[in-house]
């Protein structure tokens, strides 16, 4: 991931690149669709969107997460690694509440993926704000901030998500919130 142009991600921690497997593996291209090799033959699945199992948790899963991100891959493979992290760490904050920091990064790491390629979101090759998928992981992080009370902090990712064409409700709900919260503050001399 770290090779995609605008993006700021320099790799991930505690990851060595050249000892995961597939991370060498180059796609034949010779189909007019990438060809990824497998065992069983060639699959059009890159390395980064095959490496998370689906039944890791906790550390484990973490783990293969950072793993994928140095993995071959597209944006959008990267996209949805990242939308899925963040997805089941909500599910589990309750058996694994130290993930919740991790939601966060893996979600502003989305935010800024989807700024630098913004085709890691959409289907459509000329990236129309029209054709933008329905993300999950930003708004996840936006509510989980606004029950923390840090509604400055979601209204400025809310604000960044409307580049998407995502998320304008949100940040009229923030402002509305902030604006009454200063107002509470005017009206009881503590500003």
């Amino acid at each position: 991931m770290a090779s995609i142009p605008g993006l700021a991600f320099v790799g991930s921690p505690g990851v060595k690149r050249d000892q995961l497997p597939g991370a060498s593996v180059r796609p034949d291209e010779s189909y007019g669709t990438p060809m990824w090799p497998t065992a069983e033959g060639s699959t059009s699945a890159t390395p980064a969107s095959q490496h998370v199992p689906f039944d890791a948790r906790g550390a484990e899963h973490l783990a293969s997460v950072w793993e994928a991100l140095e993995l071959p891959g597209s944006a959008m493979d990267y996209h949805f690694v990242l939308q899925s992290a963040v997805d089941r760490l909500w599910s589990d904050r309750r058996s694994y509440p130290a993930g919740l920091e991790m939601l966060e990064v893996f979600a502003k790491l989305d935010l800024e993926l989807m700024e630098a390629a913004p085709q890691a979101v959409s289907f459509d090759e000329n990236i129309r704000p029209d054709t933008f998928v329905r993300v999950t992981s930003v708004p996840r992080l936006i509510s989980l901030l606004e029950r923390e009370g840090a509604l400055a902090e979601a209204l400025v990712l809310a604000r960044r998500l409307t580049s998407f064409k995502q998320g304008e409700d949100v940040v009229e709900r923030l402002l509305e919130k902030t604006d009454a919260l200063t107002a509470e503050g005017a009206a009881g001399g503590l500003l």
